[in-house]
């Protein structure tokens, strides 16, 4: 079997397992003070859209930021996410050397902040920004653009796993929703690796699915 489809059935059973037995508390896509949430995964998987909806649960304390480094951000899709555009800070830095020190001095300014990490970023650096997010108690999210962050940097990490289409079976339909599968670990999880089911209908903020279960035949998944 190949290793693409071996993930795709471990996962599958993974879900199944956890059915019935394990439901993520509603808390874990709310940001809390000091702690660094990682986002781990390819483009594609809606983790920008999960970063926002993070952003979201904190603009009623105040401005929430995000640092650009591809240039991506539309900020429609952030308010699609709940991120009211009063609230939202954009900066964008491409620059390695000037990102640690960009990134610094929101988390001193707004009440949370979504990063996109720049490759080849030092662990010292990051280690550093993480102290300064936990002294200031700003919620702080990474999103390394490639590869993962240290280990254990992350009081919860998220690793995207599928991605799964609801509406277009059997190649024809109307796509209605994206449900997205992750890996949820760190201290948040207590030590262990559970995985979490995200709905995304694509108007409103994200939600965790309660009762996990592997796709049914018929969805479209990629």
């Amino acid at each position: 079997m190949p290793e693409g489809e071996a993930e795709t059935v471990a996962d599958a059973v993974r879900l199944e397992q956890f059915k019935g037995n394990v439901v993520a508390p509603a808390e874990l896509l709310s940001l809390q003070p000091g702690r660094v949430t990682g986002l781990v995964g390819h483009p594609g998987f809606g983790l920008t859209r999960l970063g926002l909806t993070m952003l979201a649960s904190r603009e009623q304390l105040g401005p929430v930021a995000y640092l650009d480094v591809r240039g991506w951000l539309s900020p429609p899709a952030a308010w699609e996410a709940g991120v009211s555009p009063e609230s939202l800070v954009v900066v964008r830095c491409d620059d390695p050397v000037r990102w640690a020190r960009v990134a610094a001095h929101l988390l001193e300014g707004v009440s949370a902040v979504y990063a996109e990490v720049p490759t080849r970023m030092k662990p010292a650096q990051l280690h550093k920004l993480v102290a300064l997010a936990r002294n200031r108690k700003t919620p702080l999210v990474l999103r390394p653009l490639q590869g993962d962050l240290p280990s254990g940097m992350a009081h919860l990490r998220l690793e995207a796993r599928r991605v799964i289409w609801e509406g277009a079976g059997y190649g024809h339909g109307r796509l209605t929703t994206r449900r997205l599968v992750f890996a949820a670990s760190g201290k948040a999880m207590r030590g262990m690796v559970r995985l979490i089911e995200v709905e995304d209908d694509g108007t409103n903020a994200m939600r965790l699915v309660s009762g996990l279960a592997a796709a049914p035949s018929g969805r479209a998944t990629g």
